[in-house]
């Protein structure tokens, strides 16, 4: 079957079209994508301005017009961190689903974690043991640890790189000592967090999805995606420490012009690489894997896994 997933996140609005069947690899057939920055666009009272709903709603109607041109048979519609922490979010979700009829399913931080943990987990397979997973989005940082395809441990924290740009790093390029006081706020949240993963032991394999992680591997020198998503991609802690000072001395220009780097990306990569650094550090990784899966396809994979088999449909299952 033809499935889209309707991923309204704190940077993107994107559908993913995929042909996919139970048991089967999802099969990317069409992504259409619109850059809304929602993360950015909350006023002083947390609330989603008026123009900000204007747009997602025109957004999530065209999202669903592209499903249905390329003749999806059904849709599957979430919200991440932007719109579950604006203070107006019932009122967001009762305006798109009025005006589109598209009911987003708001997903809490640790239904993020968990869902984004099952991709990978699927993704390298159980050869690699004990998984430790992190994922920066625009508005939260995900991390999640276990052997098993539902992790032993899952965290949702708000330290996403639109979220930490926006609220922390104002100057371009920024002003040093908000760097260092960005970095110190930074490593002292994700220090909270530590001691419920490190108690269940070291992990065998340590990977991490989302644009931010693949952006600040491309600019250490991993493969472009453009040679393909089966090619291996890692980071290392070290290169990571070398890069955040040029970062932090360059503008918003400069990093757009740097390999892999979208110009949409560019004002929060800075914000993400401290996130990157310090999770890194904090959880004792020198080297992490990209994983070319996340979130969407983890709730792909979450909807085949409750469909029947063929065997299960011969069998009247």
């Amino acid at each position: 079957m033809r499935l889209g997933v309707l991923d309204v996140g704190s940077n993107t609005v994107h559908l993913l079209v995929v042909d996919a069947h139970p048991g089967a690899r999802p099969l990317p057939a069409h992504s259409h994508k619109a850059e809304l920055r929602l993360a950015e666009l909350l006023d002083e009272d947390g609330a989603i301005g008026p123009e900000g709903v204007d747009r997602l709603v025109a957004t999530v109607a065209d999202a669903l017009q592209a499903a249905e041109d390329k003749g999806c048979e059904d849709v599957l519609p979430f919200a991440t961190s932007a719109v579950r922490e604006a203070s107006n979010a019932d009122q967001v979700l009762a305006r798109v689903r009025e005006e589109t009829g598209v009911d987003l399913a708001v997903l809490s931080g640790a239904e993020e974690a968990r869902l984004t943990f099952l991709a990978a987990r699927r993704w390298f397979g159980w050869s690699s043991g004990r998984l430790l997973v992190l994922d920066i989005g625009g508005g939260s940082l995900e991390i999640a640890y276990g052997m098993d395809e539902e992790p032993d441990a899952a965290v949702s924290l708000p330290l996403g790189a639109g979220r930490l740009t926006a609220g922390w790093l104002p100057g371009d390029p920024p002003d040093p000592a908000e760097v260092k006081a960005l970095r110190r706020h930074v490593r002292a949240r994700i220090a909270r967090s530590v001691g419920e993963f490190t108690r269940l032991g070291r992990p065998d394999h340590v990977v991490a999805t989302s644009k931010t992680f693949k952006q600040l591997a491309r600019i250490a020198g991993a493969a472009r995606s453009t040679e393909g998503l089966y090619v291996q991609r890692a980071l290392t802690r070290k290169s990571l420490e070398e890069w955040v000072p040029k970062l932090t001395a360059m503008t918003t220009e400069q990093r757009g012009g740097l390999p892999g780097v979208s110009e949409g990306r560019a004002a929060q990569l800075l914000g993400g690489a401290l996130v990157a650094e310090g999770a890194m550090d904090l959880f004792g990784v020198e080297e992490l894997e990209i994983c070319p899966w996340a979130l969407r396809e983890g709730v792909i994979l979450r909807r085949l896994d409750h469909l029947p088999t063929k065997e299960q449909a011969a069998l009247g299952g």
